[in-house]
């Protein structure tokens, strides 16, 4: 029927959009896709401005940082429960626990009798988490690796009085929660929070800090890297020495005392034989190869030191050239790094002093990533050795440290990604595993140019060639420039 303007009624069963047609007042069905992504765009832009709000005021409670400090371990120690209540263990803690029980019940004990891979002070975590016996091993070990973690935690909040806005605390954190799978269950989750405290306590203990880290770097190897920055740049070096070199003497008197001095240095000795191992970032391009299928190129199992090892095209020569090429790095890089402290010998100092700590640190970063960056051997807790560097670097000299925060906050993630989530993929050569590592890999490599340019550049500007030295007034600037 006609009404107004000669306007007639549809029919009920024709489409709206039809129905408008004649009238112009057609809806592109591209403008309401338009219109729908900009309804999502805008509702995640409120919700991160939500959680940017709640993240705010947490970080400015003075208990927050506790508060999750708790509700990590706690989380950790329910999710074991189940395991624990039967009386299992898991992570790398079913070799520790057969070591310790070979140790206590038969009497046969690691360094004291037989070649081991780790050095003797890794038997006091290993021993002493079976205390209670076989059954509550994984229980203790978490007890204990509790309070090492407070007592870290404790002092990257200045003993507790900065617990507002506490950034490197809070970065720790989290770096614990990305790496859990090795941060709670391998021995480097002792020694990184004794490299911490150490590193914390170098300006106003050296004596003890140097006790610290050397009990670290007898637990595992890799904290002789941050003795070796702190020796050389520190005024107060012959303190620190000392007191490593008691804390060292008493273990290796005890070992000598049990009858394991012809096993004292097998740590070094047994790490010889190792191959490429697949997560090392020298290993990269010979996974390529291998998953593209280049011939000679694989995957393989080492059944006697139960790692797995990639081989290709002249693998041979970096196995047997590679720890030639990182010690020599790292013993350029230790003189660069006294160069930038101390300048050169005979010439004459500038006016102002050194900001030693500064310098102190990024040493300790440096020499850590070359022991990463440079290894053939590779394993997702290699992160968790750079990792305690940065997180009192964040603490100290935050201007500095933002870049390795970032960098090694993406590795860790992308760490725990291949191990253990990736791992049996990335072994059966899968391209998303092996993509995902060699991203992590490129992180590491990428750190490691990043502190070379850093070292070179402070040597340089001590001597006077080129730049600004690591100075007290320099770090000031940088702290304004910041704000």
């Amino acid at each position: 029927m006609a009404r107004g303007g000669g306007r007639t009624d549809a029919p009920p069963d024709v489409h709206l959009r039809d129905r408008y047609a004649p009238y112009g007042r057609v809806v592109s069905p591209r403008l309401s896709r338009s219109a729908a992504a900009l309804r999502r765009a805008r509702a995640w832009n409120d919700t991160g401005h939500r959680v940017a709000e709640r993240w705010a005021v947490i970080r400015r409670h003075p208990h927050a940082i506790w508060w999750a400090f708790v509700s990590l371990h706690l989380t950790v120690m329910l999710a074991l429960t189940p395991m624990m209540l039967t009386g299992d263990v898991t992570g790398d803690l079913p070799l520790y626990r057969s070591w310790a029980s070979g140790a206590l019940a038969d009497g046969r004990w690691p360094v004291l009798d037989f070649d081991w891979v780790y050095p003797a002070g890794a038997l006091g975590p290993i021993v002493l988490s079976n205390i209670l016996g076989e059954s509550l091993y994984q229980f203790v070990w978490l007890l204990l690796l509790t309070a090492v973690n407070a007592g870290a935690l404790w002092l990257l909040t200045d003993r507790g009085r900065r617990t507002v806005d506490a950034t490197a605390a809070w970065w720790w954190l989290l770096i614990l929660f990305l790496l859990s799978p090795v941060a709670f269950l391998r021995l480097e989750g002792f020694s990184a929070p004794l490299v911490v405290a150490g590193l914390l306590m170098l300006a106003t203990r050296p004596r003890v800090a140097g006790a610290l880290l050397a009990l670290a770097t007898w637990i595992k190897v890799w904290p002789a890297a941050v003795v070796a920055a702190a020796v050389a740049v520190s005024r107060r070096r012959g303190s620190i020495v000392g007191a490593g070199v008691a804390t060292s003497a008493a273990i290796v008197g005890l070992v000598v005392v049990g009858g394991g001095a012809s096993h004292l240095d097998s740590f070094v000795t047994m790490q010889s034989s190792r191959g490429l191992q697949v997560e090392a970032p020298m290993a990269t391009p010979w996974l390529w190869m291998a998953m593209l299928g280049v011939p000679g190129a694989s995957v393989y199992e080492n059944v006697g030191l139960a790692t797995n090892e990639v081989m290709g095209p002249g693998a041979s020569v970096l196995i047997n050239g590679s720890t030639g090429l990182m010690f020599g790095v790292l013993f350029a890089l230790a003189v660069l790094v006294a160069v930038a402290a101390l300048g050169l010998p005979g010439a004459r100092r500038g006016a102002r002093a050194v900001d030693e700590t500064g310098v102190v640190l990024l040493g300790a970063l440096a020499l850590t990533t070359t022991f990463v960056a440079l290894n053939k051997v590779g394993s997702p807790q290699y992160v968790l050795w750079i990792a305690p560097v940065v997180a009192v670097g964040l603490a100290l000299r935050p201007e500095q440290f933002r870049v390795p925060a970032l960098l090694i906050g993406w590795s860790a993630g992308l760490t725990t990604l291949v191990f253990p989530i990736l791992y049996l993929p990335l072994l059966d050569l899968n391209p998303f595993a092996v993509v995902v590592l060699a991203a992590r890999n490129v992180l590491i490599v990428v750190l490691f140019g990043w502190c070379v340019l850093r070292v070179v550049a402070a040597a340089l500007a001590a001597v006077g060639v080129t730049g600004r030295p690591l100075t007290p007034e320099a770090v000031g600037i940088g702290l304004r420039s910041a704000r």
